[in-house]
């Protein structure tokens, strides 16, 4: 038996899959990061570009500003920063001295392990970044082998990805991501061999999602089959579409005999945490998920389902899913059978829904499948079929789109914005609206201290205040009281 590490998501990946990445702010993250610190894993799933933007959006915090705090507290667990390349919160795709800077940005403030997950699943590009991320000063690099169902997905795919990257003395470590909670224990089997077959004695981990109820049993059995970590969510941001739970993996490592050394206090602590805040929030907690055939057949991560539910009722037409999901299917065979992760989950749903609601299929062609089949995106996995090939390049925008240029370079952007900048804030400022920036700014530090217990009463004396026909009000409990009189 082996020890297994743990790798905690919340903060990222569980917060995004059931808060939608606008669930936690640098409060709720400060409040349990001492915990965080104390349990002993082996990284902490921290943040990405897509939450740094969030956090600039809709909380009016700096993101730097949060990394630097987590990064003074947790000074033994590395937090981690998840990556797809080339991009840069902006959906352009970002020149090499820009991506180099932000990397070395990232790591000057506190982040110093590196996740690298190429949506085309190409391990040469995830080799290229690797090294720009260690000359950037990033400690460590985890290239991703991103898992997804097709006919070019096989074992032997993810065997040569799993050798080319193995082979990068600048890439420490490898994990099998599987965005849509989709590998089964059988597949496993087969799987995980045949990657530790290509890639000696370095680490592999395993990421996936409780979304159709595998992970659990996936994740025992693959760390029997030599997986060094486990990716897991704590307390209410645990199951569902996120993670196993870091409380019940744990039990099923240890019941099958192995050791996993992390601090229990601390990790029942964090679990009570997340699911306090869920309660005091409103937010959604994690439960347990019911297997369900179709998530085959669409790929879809399990979060993107309801959008997509959300968006078939928004025209009036709930009716159709089955024939979306049906369509799903077709496109992405189409395209060459693209992995179902951002962004191309969100662009095969589009065209999905266009397909089915149009006169005709590929009658309407959003400019995000344009750019994929031209190649702005990288290479994609199997030739796009030539019929929609065909479309694709007799449509007028595709010539507007072939010509387009991307994000220009460090030097023109510093020029435009302003060489009096930090990079922190030239950062921010060349991949957001001006104006979004400047509130982030006029708001000023992020409030350091949350407390869930407090919340409700929070609630209650806001809308106390926001009524007119209240004159007096007073509540007492313990040795605290409160009097408001108008």
């Amino acid at each position: 038996m082996a020890n297994i590490q743990i790798v905690e998501t919340s903060l990222r990946d569980g917060n995004q899959c059931l808060w939608g990445a606008t669930g936690i702010d640098t409060a709720k993250t400060l409040g349990i990061a001492p915990a965080m610190e104390r349990a002993g894993f082996s990284a902490i799933d921290f943040t990405t570009s897509t939450h740094m933007g969030v956090a600039v959006r809709y909380k009016q915090e700096d993101p730097w500003e949060r990394i630097r705090a987590m990064a003074d507290i947790c000074k033994t667990t590395p937090l981690q920063f998840l990556s797809t390349g080339f991009r840069f919160i902006a959906w352009e795709t970002a020149t090499p001295d820009f991506m180099e800077l932000a990397f070395a940005t990232l790591a000057r403030n506190g982040i110093r392990r590196f996740a690298l997950a190429d949506p085309m699943n190409d391990a040469t590009s995830n080799v290229e970044v690797a090294k720009m991320v260690k000359r950037a000063g990033g400690e460590q690099v985890v290239g991703a082998l991103v898992f997804s169902i097709s006919p070019i997905h096989d074992d032997v795919h993810y065997a040569e990805a799993a050798r080319t990257m193995a082979a990068s003395k600048d890439i420490d470590a490898l994990y099998i991501k599987d965005p849509g909670g989709l590998l089964t224990s059988n597949r496993a089997a087969t799987l995980v061999p045949a990657i530790m077959a290509e890639i000696g004695d370095m680490p592999l981990e395993l990421h996936s999602h409780s979304t159709i109820g595998l992970a659990e049993q996936a994740y025992c059995e693959a760390a029997d089959m030599g997986i060094t970590a486990l990716q897991c969510a704590s307390g209410g941001l645990a199951s569902g579409t996120s993670h196993p739970s870091v409380i019940g993996t744990v039990a099923n490592l240890r019941a099958q005999g192995h050791t996993v050394d992390i601090d229990d206090e601390a990790v029942d602590e964090i679990a009570d945490w997340f699911t306090a805040i869920a309660d005091a929030e409103d937010l959604p907690k994690g439960q347990a998920m019911h297997f369900d055939a179709a998530y085959f057949q669409h790929n879809l991560p399990g979060g993107m389902v309801g959008t997509m539910r959300r968006h078939l009722a928004d025209q009036g037409v709930p009716e159709m899913e089955g024939a979306v999901i049906e369509e799903m299917g077709r496109v992405r065979r189409e395209l060459g059978w693209p992995i179902v992760m951002t962004p191309f989950a969100q662009m095969l749903q589009t065209q999905a829904v266009m397909n089915v609601t149009a006169d005709e299929r590929w009658s309407v062609i959003p400019d995000e499948i344009i750019r994929f089949a031209i190649g702005k995106f990288g290479r994609p996995n199997a030739p796009v079929d030539q019929n929609v090939m065909d479309r694709i390049m007799a449509n007028p925008r595709t010539k507007e789109l072939e010509a387009e240029k991307g994000m220009a370079d460090v030097a023109d952007l510093r020029k435009k914005l302003g060489m009096h900048l930090s990079d922190e804030e030239f950062l921010l400022r060349a991949t957001m609206p001006q104006n979004l920036v400047d509130a982030m700014e006029e708001t000023g530090p992020a409030q350091r201290e949350y407390d869930p217990k407090k919340v409700p009463l929070m609630n209650l004396l806001r809308e106390v205040l926001q009524r007119g026909d209240i004159d007096e009000f007073s509540i007492e409990k313990d040795d605290f009281s409160v009097q408001l009189e108008r």
